[in-house]
Parts: C-alpha cells; sequence; structure tokens
C-alpha cells in the first residue's frame, strides 16, 4: 500500500529533504498534514512547522522566493523545520523554476513536503527522479485492509466481515469510514463483529445498500424506491453511489457469480455516469434515473445473482 510507504518516512522522521504526496482524495492530504504535525513537538510548532497554500500565492500568502527564503533559513531551537506546501499542482513554470534550483541544493535543517492533488502535473514529474515521491491514493481493494489497520492503531480489532459490512453501509469514503471508527472507539469496545456494527452504525437505519442491491437483483421497483427513500434521508446522494459502486464490485469478483463481465461493465458506467452527474447539477434525479436503469438491465439477468 502506498500509503504505508509515507508511514514508514514518519517513523523515519522524514529523511529525504523533499516530497512530493499526491492523492486524488483531499483526505488523504489531511491526514498526511496530522502525521507530519506529529514530528514537531508542540512547544516548538508555531517556529518550526510552516504551511502554505500554492493557490494563494501572490494573493493573500508570500511569494514562492519568500518560501523558498524560510526553507533556508536555520530552524529554532537547533531542530528539523517542515514545510509544507499545499495544491502543489497549481505551481507555475516560473516558481518550477525556482523549485528545481532549491532541490539541487536543499537545506540540510528543512524538510519540503509538496502536497499534489491528483495525478502528477508535466512540471512537477520531470523532476521525479529528485524528489521522494509517494502516492497516497488507497485503492478498493485496500480499503478493508486500512480501515482494520486504522482500528487496531485505536486498540479495536474489527473482524473482516464486519468492515466489509460497514464498507457496505458507509461506501468507500475514507473520511466517512473515519469517522465511524471514532465511534466505535469512543464505545471501549476490544473487538467489534457485524453485529456490533448493526447496532453502532445503523442504529434506527432499517436498510442498508446491501437491501438496495438485493432489491435491484431481485427487480422489485417499488421495493427498490421504498429502501432509497429511507436511505436518502440519511445519506448523501455521492455516498450511495459509492456504496452501491462497492457492493457491485464485491459481486464482481465473487467466484460463483453468474453474471457476465459485459453486465458489470454497463453497471460500473451507470454508476459513473450518475456519479458526474450527481456532483456536477447537484440534483437527486440522476440517482433515480440511476436505479431505473439498473433495474431494466437487471431483466437480463437471474434474480438469484
Amino acid at each position: 500500500m502506498s500509503l504505508q510507504a509515507f508511514l514508514q518516512e514518519i517513523e523515519k522522521g522524514l529523511p529525504s529533504p523533499v516530497y512530493l504526496l499526491y492523492a486524488s482524495d483531499p483526505f488523504l492530504h489531511r491526514e498526511a498534514i496530522e502525521s507530519i504535525k506529529g514530528l514537531v513537538p508542540e512547544e516548538v510548532r508555531d517556529f518550526n512547522l510552516e504551511i502554505f497554500d500554492l493557490s494563494a500565492i501572490g494573493d493573500e500568502g508570500p511569494s514562492f522566493e519568500q518560501i523558498i527564503d524560510i526553507a533556508n533559513a536555520v530552524p529554532f531551537f537547533g531542530r528539523k523545520k517542515f514545510l509544507i506546501l499545499e495544491n502543489s499542482q497549481r505551481i507555475s513554470q516560473k516558481d518550477l523554476k525556482k523549485l528545481e534550483l532549491y532541490i539541487s541544493n536543499p537545506s540540510p535543517d528543512s524538510v519540503l513536503i509538496m502536497l499534489h492533488e491528483g495525478a502528477i502535473s508535466k512540471g512537477l514529474r520531470a523532476l521525479d527522479k529528485e524528489l521522494k515521491t509517494i502516492a497516497l491514493d488507497i485503492k478498493e481493494t485496500e480499503i478493508s485492509y486500512w480501515l482494520k489497520q486504522r482500528a487496531r492503531m485505536k486498540g479495536v480489532e474489527i473482524s473482516n466481515e464486519a468492515a466489509d459490512y460497514l464498507i457496505g453501509l458507509i461506501g468507500p469514503d475514507l473520511g466517512l469510514l473515519s469517522a465511524e471508527v471514532e465511534k466505535i472507539f469512543l464505545l471501549g469496545k476490544q473487538r467489534v463483529d457485524v453485529d456490533d456494527i448493526s447496532d453502532i452504525i445503523a442504529g434506527n437505519r432499517f436498510y442498508s445498500t446491501f437491501d438496495l442491491v438485493d432489491a435491484l437483483r431481485e427487480k422489485d421497483a417499488e421495493r427498490v424506491f421504498r429502501i432509497y427513500r429511507m436511505l436518502k434521508e440519511t445519506e448523501e446522494h455521492y455516498s450511495l453511489v459509492g456504496a452501491l459502486n462497492w457492493q457491485y464490485g464485491r459481486n464482481m469478483v465473487s467466484e460463483d457469480r453468474p453474471a457476465g463481465d459485459e453486465y458489470f461493465y454497463q453497471v460500473f458506467e451507470l454508476l459513473n455516469r450518475a456519479d458526474i452527474d450527481i456532483k456536477s447539477s447537484g440534483r437527486t434525479f440522476p440517482m433515480e434515473y440511476l436505479l431505473i436503469k439498473l433495474l431494466r438491465l437487471q431483466k437480463g439477468h437471474s434474480p438469484s445473482w
């Protein structure tokens, strides 16, 4: 897991002078910042930890040249200084040259950490060999492992079945899953199973996305929309799409699935379109239209799938 490589660097105190951390999920950037903060004692954090937003360069924040000057300055109390540059994908061509110059002779007393959203931009990719580059993104197949590890750090063991059940309820949103782990931790349980998740997380919720997928495969339109009406009271539409994506993904890798690859290709294409429509329009009809499309698609397949 790429995130694991970053955590190993944290354990070593971030020994490289310049890092490029990239991820598509802003939650992972926030987590990285918190991990870096942990390397700096609170009493000197105001002096030896700096966070800059490169999207504010030339407006509210300092110039890139000033940031480099701070990196080259001697840190207080003889400790290492950490500089975090958010939104590094926004770096200008002019500032890229200044960065390249700094990388050629970095300060031995500072660590420059660049947080990049999405795939690495062309300009920074050209400097890849000069940087310690780490991808923070977690694959969907790794989310269950990540969830169990996160709970273990809190002193809680989550069974495989409970982890999968929680992801099925919440979806693959790491921020939401992290919040649910916090809820579980506050209960003081050392081990958590499916029944615990059902009581703790589901609460008064009568239905989950498990039920929604069951209703879809049974082609029960009335039940599908009854469950949807209940779920939309407590879930954001993009979270529902993410949870459906997870459920269908699990069905796809199931050894006894009779549905063909073409069917799943169409399912994921519909889910992707709905996700884009919901995020771009903010309206609810893409979700309802998605359910209608999934019901129609299901008619060519056995309800026992």
